[in-house]
């Protein structure tokens, strides 16, 4: 199954912040929950669930990402990247 990945705004501005190299694993965390879903990225840093619908994983020792995916439904939406001392969980 293929899943529809959307960033959020303030993300996508937040990514031209950051250095290339953490840009880069975001756009690959993207692709593979594209093609595996929320679940996809098991072999990532740090990968957990935060909620029943929210998860995270670490991109770096210093950086995350956050994303969240409703049951039922084939959208997930990444909501934060960025450092994880501001990360929202």
């Amino acid at each position: 199954m293929v899943y529809r990945v959307f960033i959020k705004k303030k993300v996508l501005r937040g990514l031209r912040r950051l250095p290339s190299e953490i840009e880069n694993k975001v756009k690959t965390l993207v692709a593979i929950l594209a093609a595996h879903g929320p679940t996809g990225p098991h072999a990532w840093q740090n990968y957990s669930k935060l909620s029943q619908d929210e998860y995270h994983c670490h991109l770096t020792y210093r950086y995350v990402a956050c994303w969240r995916h409703e049951q039922g439904t084939i959208t997930i939406e990444v909501y934060y990247a960025g450092s994880r001392e501001d990360a929202p969980y």
